[in-house]
């Protein structure tokens, strides 16, 4: 037993030592080759048809809309490729969801190159006759106050993506969740009696990991 013993010692240390020696490797290797945080920048958004229902009822009410965001996402690590496996993304009004998911992300999957921009166009459509997205009666007369009042409706676009980034035979999956902050001047939309506008920039967005 004592024999077994100390055969069994040097071989978990030797172990233990490649273990480290590669994670040293790997970790030099990307501190080299670095990936960089990648950039989101709302390039446009263009906002029409938007009503609220029973927002004097004390139960939900419903806000209808339709809306499209370009959103500019850049690369800017030097060495590093990125794929691009999923984009998910929620319109919030006040921390309130108005929007679950984007009916249609376009492209909805993709591989961006180093030092590279990409624009992903994502459109809300939920503008139903007497339908639309089920809010508390709350955020809805907050919303007609911010229509009403001659000002910029303020929403957030919340992306949650999922990437791969690639540099030879290396690859790091990670989660990164994008926020953008939409102030879109509104005014009445004669063609459904809604309310409308659309921003040609916006700041930068904050992109977390």
């Amino acid at each position: 037993m004592p024999q077994g013993g100390s055969a069994q010692g040097p071989c978990c240390r030797g172990f233990c030592a490649l273990l480290v020696t590669a994670g040293l490797v790997v970790l030099i290797y990307w501190a080299i080759f670095q990936p960089h945080h990648i950039r989101a920048t709302v390039d446009s958004a263009v906002l029409s048809n938007l009503t609220v229902s029973n927002a004097s009822s004390a139960a939900a009410a419903a806000v209808s809309y339709d809306l499209t965001v370009s959103l500019r996402l850049y690369n800017p690590s030097v060495r590093v490729n990125i794929y691009y496996d999923a984009i998910d993304a929620a319109l919030r009004f006040r921390d309130a969801v108005v929007g679950p998911a984007a009916n249609d992300t376009s492209p909805s999957v993709f591989y961006q190159r180093r030092k590279t921009s990409e624009v992903v166009k994502m459109e809300f459509d939920y503008w139903r006759p007497g339908g639309g997205v089920t809010v508390g009666s709350d955020v809805a007369r907050e919303l007609v106050k911010e229509t009403r009042s001659g000002g910029p409706v303020s929403l957030e676009l919340d992306v949650h993506v999922r990437v791969r980034y690639v540099f030879r035979m290396f690859k790091l999956r990670q989660k990164p969740r994008i926020r953008c902050s939409l102030s879109i001047p509104v005014k009445t939309d004669g063609r459904h009696r809604g309310f409308g506008g659309a921003v040609a920039s916006g700041d930068r967005c904050s992109v977390k990991y």
